[in-house]
């Protein structure tokens, strides 16, 4: 029989893995909070937090409007981190995604390479074209961040279409002889061997786990690309463009970037299109990722083994004798 301890160890071994969700007590917790009046209480609440925040900054502390709007959904997006994080336990999911992440970087360059030389024939092409300045670089800034967020939310759309068909999937291959292979090196190894049943289906928030842990992998992915290829625009921009292309194309004056402009060696306009194409380019890469057979099967071939171990202790975690705590 498995030891007294066995669905400790597994549920600790769940926690670690960025698999909250599989945890019973996790999962009814948040599905109380998510199937109650409270949630919309909660985001009503945090709207109404930054809304006054963004208010008092822009009236009262006397700012500029835009000033107001960005500090508004920092506070916005602080509070519904802070809620999902602790209340929906998604923090657990982000630092195993961030951990993952880091610490298999040689995997992932050779990933990137496939959509990088077609990604930067594409982008640079724009960023040397008159209308991509016309457009970019004379937005609002908080239009930008806007058009920022909207291309991440379309991202975020194509990935949470394909990676729920990867975990069914998944779970698929995951039956008999495979239960007791995957489990091995996990609390679950002993126990899986003395686990008959065939493999239930996943509840519903424990597959919702796994995609969303899945989603928090690929979108560091995403930000780590955008991220250098923003350094790559700015400093290419820099050595290339000068001040009066960048004018002839705008048609306005260059300006210094605000408040960073002593730090940061860009003008605002480069900035913009910096920020703008690499935010296209992240989008770009997401919709490559979801269609381009060679790149999900290398992708998914190194977390398919972690996807199989969740599904395999998670078999054996929900046969174990209920008297165990």
């Amino acid at each position: 029989m498995p030891s007294a301890d066995t669905a400790t160890q597994i549920e600790a071994w769940f926690d670690d893995h960025g698999l909250p969700y599989f945890t019973g007590d996790h999962a009814d917790r948040v599905e109380g909070w998510l199937s109650s009046k409270r949630i919309v209480a909660a985001l009503v609440l945090i709207i109404a937090v930054a809304v006054g925040a963004g208010v008092l900054v822009s009236t009262v502390l006397d700012y500029r409007g835009s000033v107001g709007t960005g500090v508004g959904a920092l506070v916005f997006l602080a509070l519904l981190g802070l809620f999902a994080g602790r209340l929906l336990r998604m923090g657990t999911m982000l630092r195993w995604a961030i951990r993952r992440t880091f610490g298999s970087l040689g995997l992932m360059f050779p990933l990137l390479t496939r959509a990088l030389p077609l990604l930067l024939l594409a982008v640079t092409f724009l960023f040397i074209n008159a209308e991509v300045w016309q457009v970019a670089a004379l937005m609002s800034r908080p239009v930008l961040w806007v058009s920022v967020l909207f291309f991440g939310v379309i991202a975020m759309v194509f990935l949470l279409v394909r990676l729920p068909e990867e975990v069914r999937e998944v779970e698929r291959d995951v039956v008999g002889a495979r239960v007791a292979e995957c489990c091995a090196g996990t609390p679950a190894e002993q126990a899986a061997h003395e686990v008959s049943s065939e493999p239930a289906d996943l509840p519903r928030f424990a597959r919702a786990n796994l995609v969303l842990a899945l989603l928090f992998n690929q979108a560091i992915q995403v930000l780590l690309l955008a991220l250098g290829l923003f350094a790559f625009f700015a400093v290419f921009g820099s050595l290339t463009i000068p001040d009066s292309t960048v004018q002839a194309w705008t048609g306005e004056a260059v300006t210094d970037l605000p408040s960073l402009g002593r730090i940061i060696p860009l003008t605002n306009e480069l900035f913009q299109v910096a920020v703008f194409l690499s935010a296209f380019s992240g989008l770009y890469f997401t919709v490559y990722a979801v269609t381009d057979e060679t790149y999900r099967s290398q992708f998914f071939a190194g977390v398919s083994h972690e996807l199989e171990r969740a599904v395999a202790v998670n078999a054996v975690y929900v046969s174990l004798p209920r008297d165990q705590p």
